[in-house]
């Protein structure tokens, strides 16, 4: 997890927790040590950022690094599933899917823990309660796991003071020579910034890379886009996680194919700054062959946004409707400054279910990935709705001038409204065959009920019509 350090607030901010904390978390059974309760904790969600060498802005690894910002955890930990929460993962706990993939975040018996530990005199604690110290390979910098072929896209210089910039950047070959199905992709920024920051407050921190729009191409010896269709990927966002496909629904990466761009943001960090990014694309087996198809479904608005000044909750509705069975592989919102969270919805027949509800950071772009017995399964003709609620107030810090009406447009103090979570669709009986196996695997009975799964729990025994229209039962093959 990252923290950025502010001195000029620090107070404040610790005032406020200490204010708003519940009593709850204060409760403990016994003394709360460094070694044997927060350790660990550091371990498993912020030392990956926070240890010499990472992102973060002050190493949290020994006893002496992290006492001294002991309070400051507190407060950032609290905040939970808002801007500014760390570790920077926003899923709200008391509503919708729970289960996901790479999920850092902290239950309440630790946020409890760090509480106690922080106001009761930060005790070390003995040092034989203390886990193994984590090794970390600075050589490995790719999360998904080491790409099986990466791709370099030119070095763009951005200098110190210079507005936002869009446009298309040069593309670039990936030097495939045979087709491969992609199991993961993961885009990085690398930049010459020193790991400490440029000091400077702005969206993204140390990266001028704001988001890349981007897909695969094949070109001609001019240069020039070959006439057909381009393979879109997910789109590159500052603080994204990488992209784990449907293990079921690997993504083809074509042989001799490109990695083009038309829409590139670019902003200044403080700094006159190079940077550069690059794709790690992770294949699945050469025989491999996807079972599902990807699902390009459109889900947002960008165009009919209205966002008043000095005005906080206004909502922003869309909808689309499923034509075919559906898998919701991942959900991941994206807003601009003014946003704070959004939902979504199913609307299946007179039921209408939240899946999930996350808070925003537009520093800290997130996918969500859900767990395999988590994901949704929609059947189609649901409705997808997602809310998002926006906040253009100076309580919002993102905000740069909260007097001003927001309308939609790709500038960071304009607005867009998009679900770019992954989704796959199902025919009849693959959609059948996976409510199957979530009932196989969870040891659902036709009165219990799933969360994204509508029709999981449907009657085992259903009446059917045969050839000339009348009714027949059929049973499940257990009867």
């Amino acid at each position: 997890m990252r923290i950025t350090l502010s001195i000029s607030t620090l107070a404040s901010a610790a005032a406020a927790a200490l204010l708003s904390m519940p009593a709850a978390l204060l409760a403990q059974s016994e003394e709360v040590t460094f070694h044997k309760d927060i350790e660990p904790i550091l371990q498993r969600s912020c030392q990956s950022c926070h240890r010499d060498g990472g992102a973060g802005p002050m190493p949290l690894v020994t006893y002496e690094q992290v006492a001294p910002y002991a309070g400051l955890i507190e407060y950032k930990t609290g905040l939970r599933d808002r801007a500014g929460a760390m570790p920077p993962w926003y899923m709200e706990k008391d509503i919708g899917i729970q289960d996901y993939k790479d999920d850092p975040s902290l239950s309440d018996e630790e946020l409890a823990a760090i509480s106690t530990w922080a106001r009761s005199g930060t005790p070390k604690g003995d040092i034989a309660d203390a886990p193994e110290p984590l090794v970390f390979d600075d050589s490995i910098k790719w999360r998904a796991g080491e790409p099986d072929l990466v791709v370099v896209m030119d070095d763009i210089t951005k200098l110190a003071g210079t507005p936002d910039w869009w446009g298309e950047i040069p593309s670039a070959p990936t030097g495939l020579t045979e087709d491969r199905y992609v199991k993961s992709v993961e885009v990085i920024e690398v930049n010459d910034v020193p790991s400490a920051g440029t000091g400077r407050e702005t969206v993204g921190g140390r990266y001028i890379f704001h988001h890349m729009i981007w897909a695969t191409a094949q070109m001609d010896e001019n240069g020039e886009r070959v006439p057909g269709l381009s393979i879109p990927w997910p789109v590159h966002e500052v603080g994204r996680n990488a992209d784990i496909f449907d293990e079921e629904a690997g993504r083809l990466l074509k042989a001799g194919s490109w990695i083009v761009s038309d829409s590139v943001h670019l902003h200044s960090n403080g700094v006159d700054t190079v940077g550069h990014l690059e794709v790690g694309f992770r294949f699945h087996d050469k025989d491999y062959k996807p079972k599902y198809q990807n699902a390009f479904i459109g889900l947002g608005n960008g165009v009919d946004i209205s966002i008043q000044g000095n005005k906080k909750d206004q909502e922003l509705h869309a909808y689309t409707v499923l034509e075919q069975h559906t898998k919701v592989i991942t959900f991941e919102p994206h807003l601009h400054a003014p946003g704070e969270r959004m939902c979504l919805e199913a609307i299946w027949g007179y039921t209408v279910e939240t899946l999930s509800c996350v808070g925003y950071d537009h520093n800290w772009v997130r996918g969500y990935p859900y767990a395999e017995d988590a994901a949704p399964l929609l059947p189609k003709g649901t409705i997808l709705h997602i809310v998002g609620y926006m906040n253009n107030t100076e309580s919002n810090p993102n905000v740069p001038d909260p007097r001003n009406w927001q309308g939609s447009g790709n500038r960071s103090v304009t607005n867009m409204f998009i679900d770019l979570g992954i989704r796959v669709t199902m025919t009849d009986e693959q959609f059948y065959e996976a409510m199957e196996e979530r009932r196989q695997s969870l040891n659902l009975g036709p009165n219990d009920h799933v969360i994204g799964c509508p029709l999981c729990g449907a009657p085992l025994v259903a009446p059917l019509a045969d050839a000339d229209g009348s009714a027949q039962t059929a049973a499940s093959d257990d009867d």
